[in-house]
């Protein structure tokens, strides 16, 4: 029997306060109020994640924070993930979130990274105030983070296609033009980075995001799930993280679907879990 370590490596999670109190945050934070709204917008705290983690057979995820208005929100997330972490040393792994051109945003960076939080994300660019071709503004927290061993997690989105809460206008491009900018900044490129994944079948372009991974998460909302039998049969497979989006999508509704694209097992551990251990430095 083969066994596996699965790694998702996109969920979010809020501090218990913020989840009993919803409609304060509704009432003040722009962002917040596009994505939970509706009361039916499902959130977690670290023990509903690691919850759900054990009943779906997940090994370890990475856990994310939010894109608020308030920068003391911002503190108080990323010492909640921090403290998380302490709790499940095992199960997650804490990525902090900062805007970026934030006047405390540098210092809030050696923060986390002090605390252990193993990267920033997912960084929201229309939610936060900034754009990914503003890479001289960018600069200094995209060198911090390099210098610090972070990796950033950030949201793109496709150019094309419906609209929904939260897609923003990241588009593959500007993640590309951000990427050769920045080549010794390790960078994951949410929802599969709005399709760049496809342009690295270009050798150039393959060549020019060496430092560049994708997770797959939301897939059930945006792609067919042949794009896992695609994707990973591509030169870009070492770079593909499995990813939810959890909780707004559910853990089993993920993985049911990657166990039904017919990977192969050499495949399907590189996605599920093994190409996120090389890009964390962990032992998979």
């Amino acid at each position: 029997m083969i066994c596996y370590v699965i790694i998702d490596f996109h969920t979010h999670i809020f501090p218990p306060e913020i989840i009993e109190n919803r409609s304060k945050y509704i009432r003040d934070q722009k962002w917040f109020s596009r994505l939970y709204g509706n009361r039916n917008a499902r959130m977690a705290s670290a023990r509903g994640l690691v919850e759900e983690m054990d009943r779906c057979g997940v090994d370890k995820a990475v856990a994310c924070g939010f894109a608020w208005n308030d920068f003391d929100l911002y503190v108080r997330t990323n010492d909640y993930i921090a403290d998380a972490v302490s709790r499940y040393p095992d199960r997650l792994i804490g990525f902090g979130n900062i805007p970026p051109l934030h006047p405390r945003a540098l210092d809030e960076l050696e923060r986390c990274a002090d605390m252990g939080l193993r990267g920033i994300g997912e960084l929201k660019p229309m939610g936060q105030g900034f754009d990914l071709d503003d890479t001289g503004g960018l600069a200094p927290f995209a060198e911090a983070a390099a210098s610090r061993g972070l990796s950033l997690l950030i949201h793109i989105s496709e150019p094309v296609g419906r609209q929904y809460a939260g897609k923003g206008y990241t588009s593959p491009g500007k993640a590309y033009r951000f990427a050769r900018r920045f080549p010794d900044l390790k960078l994951v490129y949410a929802h599969w980075g709005g399709g760049l994944v496809f342009y690295e079948l270009m050798p150039d372009v393959h060549e020019e995001l060496a430092n560049v991974y994708y997770d797959c998460s939301a897939n059930p909302y945006l792609y067919d799930s042949r794009i896992f039998t695609l994707v990973m049969e591509m030169p870009v497979r070492k770079k593909v993280l499995f990813a939810s989006d959890y909780p707004l999508l559910r853990l089993d509704d993920c993985l049911d679907e990657v166990a039904g694209a017919g990977l192969g097992d050499q495949l399907y551990q590189e996605l599920m879990g093994g190409n996120a251990a090389a890009l964390l430095g962990d032992p998979a």
